[in-house]
């Protein structure tokens, strides 16, 4: 019986070199982006399944989810990948864009988690990884509510470790730097320019596989160019001292 995964924001960049590499391996996908050329093409290359639509909205999530229980009858591996800048100066703020990022960057994770853990489950359980970023682990204030929103992705995937464990299901998530990706594209000449290392969507797709099948639930993978993926270690927080 083949494996199943779902990927969103795989019409280019991370989503699709993950498809990419999960297909070489054997994997069967059902692809998701509002990108409807692109995310045909990557899936006709894979030879997988599609959803065209918005991640923000819950209903492209139990549209996906139902492709992969109609097409394949299963599901076992979920990336929530889809991701935007967020562009927003606090000076001159800009609320309509403000609730664009956040429903791409965390309302899509919640509803891509909530859409697929009854088929998880119905499956024997699963793997489930989330695409944050470094600026999730430390305040990036060139962006700061893309910094927040990524930073609320971590706090779920913490805050989830232990329940979804009772259903066999592992949460993780990556963290890489600046990647070369069409996100980060108008700002790639001068990243070039100041001597910054750009990741490959190929190196991250690899840290997500390797996510995928990390032991451990709640793993946060910290990606930086020239470095194997490696587990970050939050702090401990002070106990008060016994009286």
């Amino acid at each position: 019986m083949s494996t199943v995964a779902l990927i969103t924001g795989a019409a280019s960049g991370i989503g699709a070199a993950v498809a990419r590499r999960l297909s070489a391996s054997g994997v069967a996908c059902v692809l998701v982006d509002r990108d409807g050329e692109g995310v045909e093409r990557v899936a006709e290359e894979v030879g997988g399944g599609w959803v065209v639509g918005d991640v923000s909205s819950e209903e492209t999530s139990l549209r996906a989810v139902a492709l992969a229980d109609e097409r394949y009858g299963r599901l076992d591996l979920v990336h929530l990948n889809a991701g935007t800048n967020g562009g927003i100066d606090m000076s001159a703020f800009d609320a309509q864009r403000y609730r664009t990022v956040m429903g791409v960057n965390v309302d899509a994770v919640v509803y891509g988690v909530a859409a697929a853990l009854p088929l998880l489950k119905r499956s024997g359980g699963g793997s489930i990884v989330v695409t944050s970023s470094m600026a999730g682990l430390v305040g990036f204030g060139i962006d700061p509510i893309y910094s927040m929103s990524k930073h609320a992705t971590v706090g779920l995937v913490r805050a989830l470790m232990e329940p979804l464990t009772r259903d066999d299901v592992k949460i993780s998530a990556v963290c890489p730097g600046f990647t070369d990706t069409p996100l980060v594209a108008p700002a790639k000449e001068m990243m070039i320019k100041l001597g910054l290392p750009l990741l490959t969507a190929e190196d991250v797709a690899a840290a997500v596989e390797t996510a995928f099948h990390t032991e451990s639930s709640g793993t946060v993978l910290v990606v930086q160019p020239g470095m194997e993926p490696t587990p970050y270690q939050h702090a401990d927080l002070p106990h008060p001292a016994a009286g």
